[in-house]
């Protein structure tokens, strides 16, 4: 890598910048420092005309050169270090221009404003940023692309996305716009790619997937790594081997592992990498490498490092058979070193299971693996093996055992960065303020500084930057205060947000400590002041002025910060205030889509939800991929019964994550709603299942597409694919599997697999808290009828000879040739319904009549019982005179008489299990009678003179007629 300095001073840099040989100050850098990018982008096009159509090569390639030792410089004075020897103001603007402070501060400040994108702000105190401004017009220049069918096209068109996606890391937020560029430009790449037929490059895939995971596309970032996995040849595997992790445990148990190895040479040589040589890597992976300290874990429990098990692992073991031979031998204590980029790839899968899963115990004990991997090789990268520090300071930061050393270690990648990024003090010409602290060398280190010798080279940090995409020096430590604030260090988070100026983040500290008004007063006084002088146009940037009253600052500032659009958000957040979202829209020139989403909640929240339609539409003009968004309108139209947008809405918010199960189920219960007459071309334009047919449940229902369907049908078909795929990404909500259910059953014919599926699984999730309460009574009664109207022979001549195993419940395992929907079916009555049933007398009966079916005559009189009892214990109806109690009463008949009618016709049967010559119940009539006398007894005081009465005692008349 070239010295960037000695690039920016040649002639062609000088003209870009128009800085004249002569020494003559440039009058248009000068005097239009607002218009500084606007003026460097017409040297570009005076600079690009100079040059005849045979030397179009040398042009891209120039400017190629000098965009890149601008954005290479910029990222190794705020990400990397070291320290740049050289003031990058006085190589970049005249002399006049870098030896006026006051000059120099309104250039910077307009050059920040410049850097707004869609009402989202970069850091106000970013250092050198006239090197990324140099970087940003001439890469996005299309003087410094190559022609199409050039071989160097394609390395211009990675500049420009590379510089394009720093300068959306730079944001506050993801700005939708650059967003739109940044994704043009892959997409072209990907086709110019296939076209002429070019190789993947390794690092750039990675880099793709660092983009994917920076936009929320984790499934697409998982894509690309696998594919730069094959490239460079990289076999790893997330497994467990026997080990130990505290000082005092005995047991090996299972500890999760990551074992990894690089390709060797001989395998590279076969699969290129295209950004280096097969020596060039291995010298890498084999030399000695300075590295960032390491904080030991000084814990009196837990080992620095999990100790493993010594015994050997024999290949092939049944459990790992998707372990190659070369993991499996591996000692996970002591595995090979890494190739560099490998080990990003580690590490971004690590980030991509973290950007998408929730933040919970296993996330973190599954992604630590990844990092430990990285930073167990005794050789490695500088940068790479920072960020792998970094990455395991943020999962030990909620543990309790490690949450020290993990904010230590943040605290020490933190002052690192700055002394690495830091010229003399003394000379410091950035705007981002000093540590106050200092060590020797004049700036603050929680470790000593690393002499010379024993820091990496800027070749070195730089190699894989675009790849890491690292954190800046000031996101480290806005990092670092945020981890303040979770474990109380109020006072410590306020110190670092109050000397880096972000007074966003000072406001939103006070906020969350119930210090409202003190919040209220940080943001007027970014906003406003009291009067209209100079003195009081810039921001604030200390603390003062505490005396002044929120009621004093009523004047807006001229001109008002960058980030003031998201200032006005919060105020409007803090003061539940519409017009300062409106106020935030209208600065933000309406490219600001939060002010109009946080406009859409107020509204929301006031009942005004056609306010809130208006307001999230408005949004999603300017940023349409945004899904909270999409699911948020959604939601809205949901509650205004505007059904064909909700299903517009929802559809939309799932073509962007869908593996979002709440707008999957949403979306289902709009479709339900949807008039007949209704177009219904939308739902199908959203759906994401590629089965049209969900239906085909079992092979004895019908085709449905050789039936003609209305559009009702085709209304409950839409939402019940998209049910099943909700229920699929959650199967613990048990309101989705509710609502398949209920979905399911209004289909014709039903899908009666997915049925007794959902009723399962609803039983699962909530039998032990609501019991039978949870079973669908009216659903089983149809799915039994259904049983019985297909199958009407209840067992094969083999299964009469062998009736089976009897339970220890009294139901037969039915273990015959009945397959699919039937054993479906008798397992889920039979096995989960049953022991749930305690009051319910529909649910015994259906028990009873399953039974009777499968020729269970015990099983089936023995559940007619239960059913009697259930009734029989009701109350009310033995001392009620009203209407309640007499239906009450004829229930206690019907259910007497009936079970007294399963006495006679399955009391003399042969039971099902024994010897082939026992009876069910061969004192049927003296059970009989009991019931009967029974409730005649206790209904005599009231119900004496009633039919059911009557009716009782002629039954038990026939039963002693019968003796």
């Amino acid at each position: 890598m070239s010295d960037p300095q000695n690039i920016l001073g040649t002639r062609d840099a000088s003209f870009l910048l128009g800085k004249c040989t002569s020494g003559t100050p440039d009058k248009a850098t000068s005097t239009a420092k607002d218009g500084w990018m606007q003026r460097l982008t017409e040297n570009i096009e005076n600079f690009s005309k100079t040059y005849h159509d045979g030397d179009v090569g040398q042009l891209y390639l120039r400017l190629q050169k000098i965009g890149i030792a601008a954005l290479d410089a910029f990222l190794q004075s705020n990400v990397t270090g070291p320290p740049l020897h050289w003031k990058s103001a006085e190589c970049i603007f005249p002399r006049h221009v870098a030896n006026d402070p006051e000059k120099l501060r309104s250039i910077r400040r307009a050059l920040i404003q410049d850097l707004s994108v869609d009402g989202e702000a970069v850091y106000q105190l970013i250092p050198n940023i006239e090197l990324f401004c140099l970087a940003k017009c001439v890469l996005n220049h299309p003087a410094s692309v190559a022609p199409e069918t050039a071989p160097d096209y394609v390395d211009g068109c990675w500049a420009r996305v590379t510089v394009n996606f720093w300068h959306q890391r730079l944001l506050t937020e993801n700005a939708s716009s650059l967003q739109q560029i940044i994704y043009e430009d892959l997409d072209h790449l990907e086709r110019h790619l296939r076209n002429h037929s070019g190789k993947e490059d390794a690092s750039r895939l990675v880099q793709k997937a660092t983009i994917h995971t920076q936009h929320g596309f984790d499934q697409k970032a998982r894509e690309y790594l696998q594919r730069a996995t094959e490239i460079t040849g990289l076999d790893f595997v997330l497994t467990g081997r026997l080990g130990k992790r505290t000082k005092f445990q005995e047991n090996e148990i299972s500890q999760l592992v990551v074992l990894a190895k690089s390709a060797d040479a001989q395998t590279l040589g076969t699969t290129a990498v295209p950004t280096n040589s097969i020596d060039d890597i291995a010298a890498e992976v084999n030399k000695v490498a300075f590295k960032p300290d390491e904080l030991n874990l000084n814990d009196d429990t837990l080992l620095e490092s999990i100790t493993f098990s010594e015994t050997k692992v024999d290949f092939p073991s049944a459990n790992e058979s998707n372990i190659s031979r070369s993991l499996a031998t591996l000692d996970p204590s002591n595995q090979p070193n890494l190739q560099p980029l490998d080990s990003i790839i580690l590490l971004s899968y690590a980030s991509s299971i973290t950007n998408t899963s929730p933040s919970d115990g296993l996330t973190r004990e599954e992604t630590l693996p990844y990092a430990t991997r990285v930073l167990h090789d005794k050789c490695t990268n500088w940068q790479v093996y920072t960020q792998a520090l970094l990455v395991r300071s943020r999962i030990e930061g909620y543990r309790s055992r490690t949450i020290e050393r993990g904010v230590l270690q943040l605290q020490a990648l933190v002052d690192q960065v700055i002394v690495e990024t830091t010229p003399n003090p003394s000379a410091n010409t950035s705007a981002l303020p000093l540590i106050q602290v200092q060590d020797d060398a004049g700036t603050s280190s929680f470790l000593p500084r690393p002499k010379p010798s024993e820091s990496a080279q800027a070749k070195e940090r730089l190699a894989y930057i675009h790849q890491l995409a690292s954190p800046t020096r000031w996101e480290l430590e806005a990092e670092l205060a945020s981890r303040w604030v979770s474990l109380g260090g109020l006072r410590t988070a306020l110190e670092i947000y109050e000397r880096l100026q972000m007074w966003a983040e000072v406001a939103l500290c006070w906020a969350a400590n119930d210090r409202e008004d003190k919040a209220k007063r940080i943001l007027h006084q970014q906003l406003y002041t009291t009067k209209m002088t100079e003195e009081f146009q810039q921001p604030r940037t200390s603390m003062d002025d505490e005396e002044v009253s929120v009621e004093d600052l009523t004047v807006e500032r001229t001109p008002l910060p960058a980030d003031a659009p998201r200032l006005f958000c919060i105020l409007g957040d803090l003061e539940k205030s519409p017009s300062m979202y409106e106020k935030a829209w209208e600065v933000s020139s309406h490219r600001y889509a939060r002010a109009q989403r946080s406009l859409g909640k107020y509204f929301f929240s006031q009942g005004d939800l056609q306010g809130a339609d208006d307001a999230y539409v408005k949004s999603l003009r300017v940023n349409a991929l945004n899904h909270s968004t999409w699911f948020s309108l959604g939601c809205v139209r949901l509650q205004s019964e505007n059904w064909a947008g909700a299903v517009d809405a929802f559809g939309r918010a799932i073509q962007i994550e869908d593996k979002d199960a709440e707008s999957w189920s949403n979306m289902a219960a709009a479709l339900i709603q949807l008039p007949a007459d209704a177009n219904s071309n939308g739902a199908d334009a959203n759906r994401q299942s590629p089965n049209d047919d969900p239906v085909a449940a079992d092979g004895d229902d019908e085709d449905i597409s050789s039936k003609p369907k209305t559009d009702t049908q085709k209304r409950i078909r839409s939402a019940f694919v998209a049910l099943k795929r909700a229920a699929a990404l959650k199967r613990e909500s048990y309101r989705i599997w509710q609502n398949l259910l209920n979905v399911a059953v209004k289909l014709s014919p039903p899908p009666y697999s997915d049925i007794i599926i959902a009723q399962r699984r609803l039983i699962d999730l909530r039998g032990n808290i609501e019991g039978e309460k949870c079973i669908d009574v009216e659903v089983i009664e149809g799915l039994l009828a259904h049983l019985i109207a297909v199958s009407p022979s209840s067992r094969s001549p083999s299964e009469n000879k062998d009736p089976g195993k009897i339970s220890s419940n009294g139901n037969t395992s039915t273990t015959g040739p009945r397959l699919g929907f039937g054993n479906m079916l008798i397992t889920l009555i039979q096995q989960q319904i049953n022991p749930l049933i305690t009051t319910s007398r529909r649910l015994h009966l259906l028990v009873a009549k399953l039974s009777l079916h499968l020729q269970l005559p015990a099983a089936a009189l023995e559940a007619y019982e239960k059913a009697w009892r259930c009734t029989l214990n009701t109350a009310g109806w033995e001392d009620g005179t009203d209407e309640e109690a007499e239906k009450k009463w004829k229930g206690v008949v019907d259910a007497t008489l009936e079970l007294v009618d399963a006495y006679e016709s399955l009391g003399e049967r042969i039971k099902e299990a024994g010897n082939g010559r026992d009876l069910v119940e061969k004192e049927w009539r003296f059970k009989g009678r009991s019931a009967v006398r029974g409730v005649l007894g206790r209904g005599k005081e009231v119900w004496q003179e009633s039919e059911g009465f009557e009716r009782l005692q002629w039954r038990l008349k026939d039963l002693k007629g019968n003796k």
